[in-house]
């Protein structure tokens, strides 16, 4: 194996990139990876940066908005500092021999290898997250886990670990590019980056991710969003949240008022409320076992609940989801499809 290099360290010249986008990723998740680097060369008003696209096969990949992306063939790329794998859905299919084989040759090479939102599936089935920390998209940071033994699995926004990154969707694949560019060329230069967007800088990157994405978390809010999302399929008291963390029921109460605007029941609630949704969009669960995946001992209250919070019961979404993918437009931007044991809606 080539000595690697680390590119995350000061540097001058342009860094050698190659962007590997899959069929049917996340046009956000690739607009993430790649304006950035546009935004840094604008920046330094020279090449910071210097990509290519490549593609699985000989076709361009097309993303789910149905843009085409043109580039040459993986099996065509010799070599790259940084490799940044950008897929989505159907992941099993894509995970060809080819394709791992080609990742392979270029981690012996010594190239960094970033995986974004379903990337690092790719990267774990090409055995190059083995002994690394390493996360993905929320949705499938279970099955990740039980897939890839070796890998510590980790919720975490993104990760670095040697010559691997990962990370966990767009938002946080914004931040991993920032780090990079953070790294190379100073932290001043990348809050410049970081304004172009109206993005408020970096968050750390082993913050969790949460389903309800960016609320105004402080450090005990967040400790006790992370409780109640590991908790779902059986909810927590909030005397038992507060123990956890050393504090008062009452204070827990005043923080999530001040901080969210809401009861920490209500939070909780919410979360629940928001996996079953997901759960009835995007799986073959029945909706009982939607519902105690859900802490919903009561398929009545559970049926009350789930429409109040979504305006239409759990089983005229899943009928409506059906017909929807029945007349040719399965795709609902969420994770469907994207991991191997899931079922796919596309």
């Amino acid at each position: 194996m080539k000595s690697a290099k680390n590119i995350l360290q000061p540097e001058h010249r342009p860094l050698k990139t190659a962007v590997l986008v899959l069929d049917e990723c996340n046009t956000l998740s690739f607009a993430a990876a790649v304006d950035p680097m546009r935004a840094a060369n604008r920046l330094a008003g020279r090449c910071v940066f210097d990509w290519d696209y490549v593609s699985a096969t000989e076709e361009p990949p097309m993303l789910t908005s149905g843009l085409t992306v043109p580039g040459f063939p993986l099996a065509r790329l010799e070599e790259c500092e940084l490799l940044i794998v950008v897929a989505g859905f159907q992941l099993a299919r894509q995970a060809t021999p080819s394709l791992l084989a080609g990742l392979r040759r270029l981690a012996a090479k010594g190239t960094t290898i970033a995986g974004i939102d379903g990337g690092p599936w790719l990267m774990a089935e090409a055995g190059l997250l083995d002994q690394h920390p390493a996360t993905t998209h929320w949705e499938d940071l279970e099955n990740f886990s039980s897939r890839f033994p070796e890998v510590d699995c980790r919720n975490d926004r993104f990760t670095v670990s040697d010559q691997r990154l990962t990370s966990g969707g767009a938002t946080p694949a914004i931040e991993m590019m920032l780090h990079i560019i953070s790294c190379r060329h100073g932290a001043s230069f990348a809050a410049r980056v970081a304004g172009l967007f109206l993005y408020d800088g970096p968050a750390a990157p082993t913050r969790p991710q949460s389903r309800l994405g960016g609320h105004k978390h402080n450090a005990l809010t967040a400790k006790a969003n992370a409780l109640m999302e590991a908790s779902l399929d059986e909810p927590l008291t909030l005397t038992a949240i507060a123990d956890r963390l050393g504090t008062s029921p009452r204070s827990l109460q005043q923080q999530f008022r001040l901080r969210l605007g809401t009861t920490p029941q209500d939070h909780y609630l919410h979360l629940r409320l928001a996996e079953a949704r997901r759960l009835v969009s995007d799986t073959d669960l029945s909706l009982m076992e939607v519902a105690l995946a859900t802490g919903f001992t009561s398929p009545s209250s559970f049926a009350r609940a789930f429409r109040v919070a979504h305006g239409t019961s759990a089983r005229e979404l899943r009928q409506s989801r059906a017909s929807l993918s029945t007349a040719g437009f399965g795709g609902t931007g969420s994770s469907a499809g994207r991991s191997p044991q899931r079922p796919t809606t596309h």
